[in-house]
């Protein structure tokens, strides 16, 4: 018997399944706006990243976008790929310094505008004040996350060096 799926509306008490709720339903309407560019919000704020920093280090870059390696590695293959950025050796050779092209400049500058349309666009939607709001929330959430993120590595620092004793 097949099991039916509760289409109740009320929402899940569970913080992270709401902020990723909600993060995919707003990625989805930049990726939608951002389509005829040929980037997604993802790579977009990548490259915005990069140009800000630049030149900058995979590591510094995986920091300001609070990315694991892992992650930051894998969507820069794919900038590199369309050829919007360049990876190479920094002053200090174990140093990978990332860089836009011409070609990452020039995509920035075409999808700028629509980027800033599809801001004001969700910015409207939302009650007054609610942008400031969610600007100090994810302010907060992140530092939060950070602090039991540290606090997480301790532990297992700690119960790694008991197990080897």
């Amino acid at each position: 018997m097949k099991r039916q799926i509760s289409k109740s509306t009320q929402q899940p008490v569970c913080l992270c399944t709401n902020l990723r709720r909600t993060t995919r339903a707003i990625s989805n309407i930049y990726d939608a706006a951002l389509a005829p560019t040929g980037i997604k919000i993802t790579q977009f704020s990548l490259l915005r990243a990069v140009e800000r920093n630049e030149p900058i280090a995979i590591s510094e870059l995986a920091e300001d976008m609070a990315l694991d390696r892992t992650t930051l590695a894998r969507n820069l293959a794919l900038l590199a790929r369309d050829r919007l950025l360049v990876l190479s050796a920094g002053e200090d050779r174990r140093v990978t310094e990332v860089r836009l092209t011409q070609a990452g400049r020039k995509a920035i500058k075409t999808a700028m505008p629509i980027w800033s349309n599809t801001q004001q666009e969700v910015s409207r939607l939302l009650a007054p004040g609610r942008i400031e709001q969610l600007y100090d929330i994810s302010r907060e959430a992140s530092n939060a996350a950070e602090k039991l993120n540290t606090a997480v590595q301790a532990s297992k620092s700690r119960v790694t060096k008991r197990s080897s004793r």
